[in-house]
């Protein structure tokens, strides 16, 4: 597998933290360029913080974290306190971070990385709202070309929204940028909640990180134990799913998953479904497909490689 120059843009939150953690222990695979935060499951002075925190739990404070878009295009900020906690990453307890936040703006880092690079070269991982992503293409429409593909987490094709009965939390938050980033012809591939709903940490699974018995184990371990309450409540699952580690997981081992390549177009004119995500999963409008959307995972393989990679941090 030739190896991927990444850019992981996020809203850190406790699976945002998990994949910043999957993509750090897996440089044969991964040349992680940057992060880039955007406010989204909590404002944007805690998203970089996080960031940061998990990168010096990784002893990796080489890694550059650039602070992005603090409001969405084009509507009010919505967070996600009540699921992630006061600080996005509770049950982490965590130190503040020393090391430095890049001064260079996250959008502007996006630019000059991609005008940088070779056509078809930057692959850019959007786990929140895509904010940043679409205020790169905006302001220099010239990356697009430089773009390999984005994978995203967002999302919901068979499956309800998360955060109103049509809309996923990400795309929720800001689809004017979700459908910027969806309609500039790049090669588009979606983690939405068919496929993250069933990477369930249930109780074993949550075991296996902490009977690796490290600091990055103890923490993943709070993490989402924290976590696991708000989706185990409201829906009864058997544990919590980490949604952000599937588009990283995808990079390393993409026959993990399986989906289709349809025509996708995201809703941005009604109130009452703002940021559906519509799927023509039938081909019923014959038109040509523009993303790949995953729906079905090999969910013991998905955790083997997570657990195989969390503990090589041991």
């Amino acid at each position: 597998m030739k190896k991927r120059s990444v850019i992981l843009d996020c809203d850190p939150g406790q699976d945002d933290a998990i994949a910043i953690l999957l993509a750090l222990s897996s440089e044969e695979e991964i040349e992680l360029l940057g992060i880039t935060t955007v406010a989204g499951n909590v404002p944007l002075a805690l998203t970089e913080s996080n960031a940061r925190r998990i990168c010096e739990l990784a002893n990796r404070p080489d890694v550059k974290v650039f602070a992005g878009a603090r409001q969405p295009l084009m509507r009010p900020l919505v967070t996600a306190e009540w699921i992630h906690g006061r600080t996005g990453i509770d049950g982490a307890d965590l130190p503040d971070p020393t090391m430095p936040l890049q001064s260079q703006h996250a959008v502007d880092f996006i630019i000059e990385t991609c005008m940088a690079a070779d056509d078809k070269s930057i692959t850019l991982c959007p786990i929140g709202p895509m904010t940043n992503i679409a205020l790169a293409m905006m302001k220099e429409p010239g990356i697009v070309p430089k773009i390999q593909e984005v994978v995203c987490m967002g999302g919901a094709i068979k499956e309800l929204g998360n955060t109103t009965p049509a809309a996923e939390f990400n795309i929720y938050v800001d689809p004017q940028a979700a459908k910027i980033v969806l309609d500039a012809g790049v090669d588009f591939t979606m983690m939405p909640l068919d496929v993250t709903h069933k990477a369930l940490v249930t109780p074993e699974r949550l075991k296996r990180m902490t009977d690796l018995d490290s600091p990055v184990g103890d923490v993943c371990g709070g993490m989402l134990d924290y976590f696991n309450r708000f989706d185990m409540t409201r829906y009864g699952f058997d544990g919590g799913p980490l949604h952000d580690p599937c588009v990283i997981a995808y990079l390393l081992d993409p026959e993990l998953f399986s989906g289709r390549k349809v025509f996708l177009d995201i809703e941005i004119g009604s109130e009452l479904t703002m940021g559906q995500t519509l799927a023509d999963w039938w081909d019923i409008q014959e038109k040509t497909p523009n993303a790949y959307i995953c729906d079905a995972l090999n969910v013991d393989g998905f955790f083997n490689l997570l657990i195989d990679r969390l503990a090589r941090f041991s």
